[in-house]
């Protein structure tokens, strides 16, 4: 797990979630899944419009740059999110839209 931190795109105000990852090098990789509801979770509309996030992982806390990931992304990506978690290919069954894999740059420094 780790926590995500996104600017609110509303409130201006950082909100942070829990969310189950995987990584390869400095990318981070979580997924807007919302349990298959037909709408995205707030913390992925908060980091579409402002992508400059922060990460909570291990006890360190850096900052990150997200963006979703391009279909052929998407697609090397989600049998690994899946295989991580098999509820993942539930949820898409839920739902209409394309659930969203994100990729979060977190090769930035730690922040205090």
């Amino acid at each position: 797990m780790l926590l995500l931190t996104t600017v609110g795109r509303r409130s201006g105000r950082r909100h942070t979630v829990p969310l189950l990852f995987l990584h390869e090098g400095g990318t981070l990789v979580v997924v807007a899944s919302y349990g298959g509801r037909d709408r995205h979770p707030a913390w992925y509309l908060n980091l579409v419009a402002e992508p400059e996030v922060r990460v909570q992982l291990s006890g360190r806390r850096i900052k990150g740059r997200a963006r979703t990931a391009e279909p052929k992304e998407r697609a090397s990506w989600w049998p690994r999110v899946v295989d991580a978690y098999g509820g993942y290919a539930v949820y898409q069954t839920r739902t209409e839209r394309l659930i969203p894999v994100v990729l979060i740059d977190a090769s930035s420094p730690e922040v205090p």
